[in-house]
């Protein structure tokens, strides 16, 4: 699981990201300007995409990213945004 604080634009730009490492799972705005998702792949593409993530796009201030361990869900095959 991923969160954090991000501005404008930062769900598809984590869309995009985690597709370039081929990542699966979703992103969505949730309340007080927060963005959550998850992710699953491999350990060493997880770890880029919190990089990412932690800078964020130009045009967004990424406040907080923070990471949860859950459970992998079979059957994923993109990234979406949700």
């Amino acid at each position: 699981m991923l969160y954090g604080y991000a501005g404008v634009g930062f769900r598809y730009f984590t869309r995009k990201r985690a597709t370039a490492y081929n990542l699966t799972g979703w992103v969505k705005n949730v309340p007080n300007n927060k963005v959550e998702g998850e992710a699953q792949g491999e350990e060493g593409d997880i770890e880029k995409l919190l990089k990412d993530l932690d800078r964020g796009p130009s045009h967004s201030e990424v406040v907080k990213v923070e990471r949860e361990e859950v459970d992998v869900k079979e059957g994923e095959s993109a990234f979406m945004v949700k």
